[in-house]
């Protein structure tokens, strides 16, 4: 099972609460915290909210076909500039 580490603030949208409340909720269920190199103390998800979580990626409203296509149009691009007899061109002009 993966470990999912929230701030209190992503705890409290997930929980839809206040971060106060996301506070108290993981002292009561004994979830485990640390605080991070950033400052953050981070809750480790149970098994619960970890399913609560994943649940929240699959409803989420994601375009992924349309993103796709934006990165494979962007690589073309890419490598388009980058074509050898560009890159040979470029490089002999220098």
């Amino acid at each position: 099972m993966p470990q999912i580490w929230m701030t209190y603030d992503e705890l409290a949208a997930l929980s839809e609460c206040t971060p106060a409340e996301a506070r108290m909720r993981a002292i009561h269920l004994s979830l485990d915290r640390r605080k991070s190199r950033d400052g953050a103390t981070r809750v480790k998800l149970d098994l619960a909210l970890t399913a609560k979580f994943f649940a929240s990626v699959r409803e989420a409203d994601f375009d992924l076909d349309s993103t796709i296509e934006a990165l494979q149009a962007t690589h073309r691009q890419m490598a388009e500039l980058l074509t050898p007899n560009e890159f040979l061109g470029r490089r002999g002009s220098a």
